[in-house]
């Protein structure tokens, strides 16, 4: 059994057999490019100040307006937010990433190689070790059997 969601829109366009209008919004801080619905770009627009923007930049602009030590308005967090936006497109990007990922790959190593490490055991190991010092050990020990429950030897 399966089921569909079907959204107002398309509710409603399946019963007129007519096709909702897109179009097609870019993003003031980013770039993104997204299709929407007229009356959708249009209550987004009203809130920003004539400017279409994204969600994932809506939720920024929010974030601007609440870390920010003084009131500002959501027209301040937006210009804050775009200046961020396009100083980090302008950024250039490193000129030999292959380079980096090979110097962080040898950074991980080393650190891993370089911390200590616990000794492992194979199961049953302390108990076949134990058994040949002497055994009397191994009967006194708790010791890993082969399954997940452990027994007393």
């Amino acid at each position: 059994m399966s089921a569909k969601v079907w959204s107002s829109e398309v509710v409603a366009a399946a019963a007129g057999d007519a096709k909702p209008e897109l179009v097609w919004a870019t993003c003031a801080c980013c770039g993104l490019r997204e299709e929407c619905t007229p009356a959708y770009v249009a209550k987004v627009r009203e809130r920003y100040s004539g400017r279409w923007v994204c969600g994932l930049c809506g939720e920024a602009v929010k974030y601007e307006i609440c870390r920010s030590e003084r009131r500002i308005s959501t027209e301040e967090a937006l210009s804050r937010h775009t200046s961020f936006s396009e100083s980090f497109r302008s950024a250039a990007p490193p000129i030999d990433t292959a380079e980096h990922l090979i110097a962080a790959m040898r950074q991980l190593l080393r650190r891993s190689l370089n911390s200590p490490r616990a000794t492992r055991s194979t199961p049953g190991s302390s108990l076949q070790e134990a058994a040949r010092d002497g055994g009397a050990d191994a009967r006194r020990s708790l010791a890993r059997s082969g399954s997940c429950f452990s027994t007393l030897a």
